[in-house]
């Protein structure tokens, strides 16, 4: 949404107030009307909701965007245990919430918080619309804004306008247009470009609530009645992946064929990975265990794999190394998350990450451990994929966060060539004896030295002389800076 010209979508001051004087037990007059005195009264800690949100099942609280919440436990990371205006109470996804005095700018479909400048070049090149617009922080100066805008006068590009403040705190893109608010701003420049290339339009698609880790607090076994199965998305050797809806949300199904996966025991592991949750991660919601094979449900990405969208956007992306490098970064951030939670991805690739409207997300962490095949098999019979593979897992079948760091030296490679296949034609024995004799991947053609030096370090022979990923997310994004 726009947003009003004030940029409030809440409801009027005087509504509010009597809000506030009821939540703290006065009345209009500021007169106590519970009986307490001011010093027997404690602080109750308020929040707002930024999205809706729908209880999965008892026990939960359902949601009301912009309804305010008092928080009654915040023990847990990702469900807090809330009070509504009813005196409901029950457990909310705490990523839907924000506080009740720090509304802010997320409420707005065009804010993309902390953003980069690569990144919103990605999401609106993505989109090829005229004037879709996004709202961003500024990297160079804290407290400040970008809009980033899309336009196709004369060729298709972005353009980046720092929005600017006034000594009368009036934020400008143009000294004919100040407003009080950056969303006042955006809602002036709807109707008239006032200096910018074209008019600020509309937001990006697919703005659409976070994911939440699990459907619900406690809900990782998910009854098959309760998914809806649609068109098939997606198929290879260990089944057939389709899109489905589960309350009117949609999902990704895994079908698992008979015999790929090693069901009990990664049900048993499943319990664990519901509670991981980044923005660069696939969120998992559960398992439909009562039936088998089992069924995985995760997050549904529109774009599909990483590996086919490069394969796809090549003649676009191969000149585009700040978009290149930032899918790299993402893919980063969401391996520093699950380095920093001692969780080892084993089968880290680009078909193992997909596309969505703003992100690039890791799927597929820790299943390469359940998978029967043979692609996946070495010679102590442990399960990898060879070409992804580091010298340790190679010879010892030695995991670690180390070895997914090398996996990772392999997937930019695939990202600069992209969609590429490491080592061409090679045999999968073959590539075991150059790996272990201390070859690695030449330098893809249009990839700057500086990135292909950050691979080199990733394919470090000895797996303590490699970088962490919490590491490697800060060396690549500042080989990007420009805001």
């Amino acid at each position: 949404m726009l947003g009003p010209p004030f940029g409030s979508s809440h409801s009027n001051g005087v509504a509010h107030i009597q809000s506030l004087l009821h939540n703290t037990g006065l009345g209009g007059n500021g007169v106590l009307t519970n009986g307490s005195t001011p010093t027997e009264m404690t602080q109750k800690r308020m929040v707002r909701a930024l999205y809706d949100y729908k209880a999965a099942q008892k026990g939960d609280l359902s949601l009301g965007q912009d309804e305010e919440y008092e928080v009654l436990e915040e023990t847990e990371e990702h469900w807090w245990k809330l009070r509504d205006k009813h005196g409901n109470e029950g457990y909310s996804p705490s990523n839907y919430v924000t506080e009740a005095t720090d509304i802010g700018l997320h409420q707005y479909d065009w804010y993309l918080g902390d953003a980069t400048r690569q990144r919103a070049e990605t999401i609106l090149m993505r989109e090829e619309r005229e004037g879709c617009f996004v709202v961003r922080n500024s990297s160079s100066t804290t407290g400040m804004y970008t809009i980033s805008v899309y336009c196709s006068m004369s060729r298709p590009q972005v353009k980046h306008y720092h929005i600017q403040k006034d000594s009368e705190s009036k934020y400008f893109l143009s000294h004919n247009i100040k407003c009080n608010s950056i969303s006042e701003l955006i809602y002036k420049h709807h109707y008239n470009p006032g200096g910018l290339c074209t008019r600020l339009r509309c937001a990006p698609h697919g703005n659409k609530p976070p994911t939440t880790a699990g459907f619900s607090r406690d809900k990782w076994d998910i009854p098959l009645n309760e998914i809806t199965l649609l068109e098939e998305i997606g198929s290879g050797q260990f089944g057939v992946v389709k899109r489905g809806k589960y309350r009117g949300m949609d999902v990704a199904v895994k079908m698992m064929k008979e015999g790929t996966m090693s069901e009990d025991e990664f049900i048993e592991e499943a319990k664990v990975m519901t509670k991981l949750q980044h923005p660069n991660l696939v969120q998992l919601y559960g398992v439909c265990k009562r039936q088998r094979p089992v069924y995985i449900i995760t997050e549904y990405l529109e774009y599909g794999s990483l590996l086919h969208y490069l394969r796809q956007k090549e003649k676009t992306l191969g000149s585009k190394t700040d978009t290149l490098i930032d899918m790299c970064l993402q893919i980063s951030e969401g391996m520093a998350y699950l380095e920093k939670e001692k969780f080892i991805h084993r089968d880290l690739a680009a078909r193992n990450c997909l596309v969505g409207s703003k992100n690039i997300k890791v799927g597929d962490f820790g299943l390469a451990r359940y998978v029967v095949d043979d692609e996946y098999t070495g010679s102590g019979g442990a399960k990898f994929p060879i070409k992804w593979a580091a010298p340790e897992v190679l010879n010892y079948m030695r995991f670690s966060s180390k070895s997914d760091v090398w996996a990772f030296g392999v997937l930019m490679w695939e990202v600069f060539t992209c969609g590429k296949m490491p080592y061409g034609r090679r045999k999968n024995a073959d590539v075991v004896a150059m790996v272990q004799e201390g070859s690695v991947l030449d330098q893809p053609r249009y990839c700057p030295h500086n990135v292909y030096q950050v691979m080199r370090q990733c394919w470090e022979q000895i797996a303590d002389q490699r970088p962490s990923f919490n590491d490697l997310k800060t060396e690549i994004g500042l080989l990007n800076t420009e805001d």
